[in-house]
């Protein structure tokens, strides 16, 4: 495993610092995903996770159960693509019997890793699964991008996330420092909307989210994606995003979202792309969304009157109790209507229907 030592500074880094030099842009397709699980049980279908990670130079995983899994997808996907591709798994981290490691993958002929791959330390011990980061470098332009690989904890509610969302701002300062020179990425799995206020450490940091509408997370029964959790945090003043995406994996499959969940994993991947760069998900057309389009007849908006009290929980200004508030007050006729539990004002119920999560119905 690299351990993160000190780094020798390319000279336009060291020019940087004086507004001498102005480093190229990256050119590259980067994605994200939660593979559930990965390696614990035999029966996922690695054929098609293959299929679907072929579309990118470079990805972030997370909930990688054992290294040998992520090895047997790097084999799959030389075969497929006919491209050298390389990989590596951070240690397992988790404070419980409940253990798991991120993976960073990726195509050989467009990326390279440069240095400083290391979990993070967590100075305060706030995180429940400490971040994995690592400098990687576009081949093309050699461009620099340092990656942070996150999953952060669902606990019981909304408050146990957010103490890890707020330290993503330190980690954002911090990956300055460590990895001068380079863009900065924060990709994960979050378990929390972007419109939530506990971003707003990180925003002010000067990150920003790349995927503002939609939804990542699989429902169990019914067909819709439920949730914004997976997402990409960047500089855009830096990095040059020049799309974003969701790839709904079932459709490709032709399954159901519950046989998808327990095939593949309960998260569909996301995609940016960055600079002249293209996903190459090929014949995956009507499976591979951009932010905020819709697939099919399916919903990624929260609907008042029937969301559960986990997809409320997403909107601004709602925890727990609010959200059941909601739920008991039911039916609602319009977001305004809000306004009649208490601590929900006509501007707090403004700015609810401004995240544009709220089903327009």
């Amino acid at each position: 495993m690299p351990r993160l030592i000190k780094f020798v500074l390319p000279s336009c880094t060291l020019l940087l610092t004086l507004g001498l030099c102005v480093p190229a842009p990256a050119a590259m397709t980067i994605g994200s995903w939660n593979l559930k699980h990965l390696g614990w049980k035999n029966d996922k279908n690695l054929a098609t996770v293959a299929e679907i990670l072929q579309g990118a130079d470079l990805w972030a995983l997370q909930e990688v159960m054992d290294t040998v899994a992520v090895q047997d997808l790097e084999r799959r996907l030389e075969q497929q693509t006919d491209e050298a591709w390389s990989s590596m798994v951070s240690h397992e981290v988790g404070r419980s019997t409940y253990r798991e490691s991120y993976a960073f993958l990726w195509r050989d002929n467009a990326v390279d890793y440069t240095q400083g791959a290391v979990v993070y330390l967590d100075p305060g011990d706030l995180f429940a699964r400490e971040p994995y980061l690592a400098e990687f470098r576009d081949k093309e332009n050699g461009a620099t991008v340092a990656m942070a690989a996150v999953h952060i904890v669902y606990g019981d509610s909304r408050t146990d996330r957010t103490p890890e969302i707020r330290e993503l701002a330190s980690i954002w300062d911090w990956m300055g420092e460590v990895y001068p020179g380079s863009t900065r990425v924060i990709a994960g799995d979050f378990n929390l909307a972007p419109t939530d206020r506990a971003w707003q450490p990180l925003r002010d940091a000067g990150a920003q989210p790349a995927i503002t509408s939609g939804a990542t997370t699989l429902s169990k029964s019914d067909g819709r994606y439920a949730s914004l959790y997976d997402n990409f945090w960047y500089d855009a003043d830096v990095l040059d995003v020049t799309g974003t995406g969701i790839v709904h994996f079932p459709q490709l499959m032709g399954v159901d979202h519950q046989t998808a969940r327990d095939l593949v994993s309960d998260h569909a991947p996301i995609y940016l792309t960055t600079g002249e760069a293209s996903p190459g998900f090929g014949g995956m057309n009507d499976t591979v969304t951009a932010s905020g389009s819709s697939v099919g007849n399916e919903s990624h908006c929260i609907d008042l009157n029937t969301a559960l009290a986990s997809e409320l929980d997403q909107l601004p200004n709602i925890g727990p109790a609010r959200a059941q508030a909601i739920i008991d007050g039911r039916p609602w006729a319009s977001v305004e209507a809000l306004n009649r539990i208490n601590g929900i004002g006509l501007a707090r119920a403004k700015e609810i229907r401004q995240s544009r999560l709220i089903c327009k119905s």
